[in-house]
């Protein structure tokens, strides 16, 4: 792991798993769409060379920083170790945002500006405005299923809760009980937003348009939705006990 102080208060958090193909012009678009803003990558120890890229990639730019973890240990693990990370460095801002392209990182800047009324911020496919290009039908309709069906077992006011291009604050992750957070995949993503809502944080969404990879294998399977499924259903039927 790259160790420096904080050069800025916004700190953009990219999980790796075989993403050599996409890592570098994201990263640079990234830069460009907003220059202030520090990047970890933190890669799950990728056998296509994806770490030994974001190795050069920090070599070339202070800004950029690479965290090496010995083993694919999920997306949920992946952002946890890259708060704790940031967490200790200082930063006030911590975005969430994917490295295979399908988040725009010139969307970035209004996800920002939202962060001045909101303790997090969501980019969201499935609002006004907001698109998903080059997805199958199959894709947007489990999408969509999933949403709604996390909306309805823990009545949360949120279209996209499965999103993963958000920005928090600095107080809202200190706020959801990281340490706690086990959830992996989309789960992670339903997790935290709960827990922030149920923290009584102010939870905005604004319009993305989300952008299926071009290259590469997505890491979306039956074993992270399963994971979704039961999670939320035990969190919903514990939330209605609860209020019994």
């Amino acid at each position: 792991m790259s160790a420096r102080p904080a050069a800025g208060t916004v700190l953009v958090v990219v999980p790796t798993y075989n993403e050599v193909a996409n890592l570098q012009p994201v990263v640079a678009r990234l830069r460009a769409a907003v220059p202030q803003a520090d990047v970890l990558v933190v890669d799950d120890a990728s056998p296509d060379g994806t770490g030994e890229l974001a190795d050069r990639l920090a070599a070339a730019d202070s800004a950029v920083a690479v965290s090496h973890r010995p083993a694919k240990q999920g997306l949920g693990a992946a952002y946890r170790a890259g708060f704790d990370w940031g967490l200790a460095r200082g930063y006030d801002v911590f975005v969430e945002m994917d490295a295979d392209g399908s988040h725009r990182p010139e969307e970035l800047p209004q996800l920002l500006a939202a962060l001045a009324d909101a303790d997090l911020v969501i980019g969201s496919r499935w609002i006004r405005g907001g698109a998903v290009r080059n997805w199958p039908l199959r894709r947007r309709l489990l999408s969509r299923g999933g949403n709604a069906y996390a909306r309805l077992m823990l009545g949360l006011p949120l279209r996209d809760v499965t999103a993963g291009f958000r920005a928090f604050r600095r107080g809202t992750l200190e706020g959801v009980r990281l340490d706690e957070v086990t959830s992996q995949g989309y789960c992670f993503q339903v997790d935290l937003a709960w827990r922030a809502v149920a923290a009584g944080c102010r939870v905005v969404e604004v319009p993305i348009t989300f952008v299926e990879r071009e290259h590469g294998v997505s890491k979306m399977d039956r074993a992270i939705v399963a994971e979704a499924l039961w999670r939320v259903t035990a969190w919903g039927l514990t939330r209605r006990i609860g209020r019994r």
